[in-house]
Order: structure tokens, then C-alpha cells, then sequence
């Protein structure tokens, strides 16, 4: 015959299997509380070794650093401004730079004419005779001229047509021998004739399309620094 129990046994007894229960779910909960700590504890470890872990000072010394290079949008360049073309025959304004108290023939463009007979040296021939000071070797001269073939008179440069004088060092190779011996000693504001042999010209197999031959130059000294 089954034992007969009391109210307050009955009481007794689900207070126990009640704390029983409550030591299962604490003991539970300390259980998975522990492992999540040991998770964070890795993640942590596994974070740190990322970032120290590839270089010993804390810099990536794996791959360079990145950056970024930004292009600047281009943009269409300014158009020129249209410049009046000025025909041979009609220098500009400010062309050519006559120095002061020069003879005004100077200010037109000269007419060259062919040579004749045989020239064997360098031969300089006064037109107009400057006041100025002499070119000396050595100094930066400023010219005008007009070139042309010594047999036939035909024209094949001059600063003219450029309206731009032209400038350069004086004995110092920089241009053909017969311009560098002719032009010593001529006065600011004078014109003279050159009349050049091949040898001291661009000679009588030139390259780059210089003219073959003895040569005629009609040069304007204006200036010498």
C-alpha cells in the first residue's frame, strides 16, 4: 500500500527539485559565460596578431601604402588670339629696331643683287657707315640681312621676311666663318655687304637645304652688347 505523504512533505519535496533545477541552470549559464570569455580572449588575440603581427614596429612593411591619385580634369587650352599675318614687304611697326640717330635707310628692307665674276676670300663692302660702337668678338651682336646666291641673286633667307632681327655671339663658331670674321670691327648702325666663298659660307655640298656655293649677305648691325 503506497505510502500516504502530507501537504507539507509535497511542499518540501518540490522545493527541492526546484532547487535542484535552479544549480542545473546557474552551473549552465557559468558554463557558457566561461566560453564566451575564452571567445572574446581569442578574438582579441587574433585582432592583435593582424595588426602587430606583420611588421615587428606596427608599420605594414608587406605592401606599400595606398594612395590615391587624382587626375585634374582637363580642360580645352585657350585658343590664340589671331595675330595680323605681316607680308614681306610690310614689316611690322616696331620692325625693324633702328638705334637711335641711324640713317633711316635702314629702316627699308635692301635690294640684293648678284654677284659677278670668280670669289675666292671674303670681301666686305661698306653702304651706310654707323656712329655706334665697333662688334668685337666676344659680344652679342644684333643684325638684320637679307642672303642670297653670289651667281644668280636668288633669295634664300632674311630677318626681314620674319620681321625679327637676329642675334648671337660674335666669333664664337655660332654662325657660318664668313659672318663671324666680316661683322668684327663694323660700327652700330651700319649696312654692309658680305660676299663669302664657299669655304667660310655653308660650303658646296651643304646639308639640310643651306645653299650651295659663294654667298651674298647685306647685313644691318643694330645692336652690340
Amino acid at each position: 500500500m503506497a505510502e500516504q505523504r502530507t501537504p507539507k512533505q509535497d511542499r518540501r519535496a518540490a522545493a527541492k527539485v526546484a532547487a535542484a533545477r535552479a544549480a542545473q541552470v546557474k552551473k549552465r549559464n557559468q558554463a557558457l559565460a566561461g566560453a564566451g570569455a575564452g571567445l572574446a580572449v581569442v578574438a582579441v588575440l587574433v585582432a592583435v596578431f593582424f595588426i602587430t603581427g606583420s611588421g615587428g614596429d606596427g608599420e605594414d612593411v608587406g605592401s606599400p601604402a595606398l594612395t590615391t591619385t587624382v587626375s585634374p580634369t582637363p580642360t580645352a587650352p585657350a585658343e590664340p588670339t589671331a595675330q595680323p599675318e605681316v607680308p614681306p614687304s610690310q614689316p611690322a611697326a616696331d620692325f625693324p629696331p633702328v638705334p637711335a640717330g641711324a640713317d633711316p635707310a635702314l629702316k627699308t628692307k635692301p635690294e640684293v643683287k648678284a654677284g659677278s665674276g670668280t670669289l675666292a676670300k671674303l670681301k666686305v663692302t661698306p653702304i651706310i657707315k654707323g656712329k655706334g660702337a665697333a662688334a668685337k668678338a666676344g659680344q652679342t651682336i644684333t643684325v638684320n640681312y637679307v642672303g642670297v646666291t653670289y651667281g644668280a641673286g636668288e633669295e634664300f633667307d632674311s630677318s626681314w621676311t620674319r620681321s625679327q632681327p637676329f642675334s648671337f655671339p660674335l666669333g664664337q663658331g655660332q654662325v657660318i666663318p664668313g659672318w663671324d670674321q666680316g661683322l668684327v670691327g663694323v660700327t652700330v648702325g651700319s649696312r654692309v655687304q658680305l660676299d663669302l666663298p664657299a669655304d667660310l659660307a655653308y660650303g658646296e655640298n651643304p646639308q639640310g637645304g643651306a645653299p650651295a656655293g659663294p654667298l651674298r649677305f647685306v647685313v644691318d648691325v643694330l645692336a652690340v652688347q
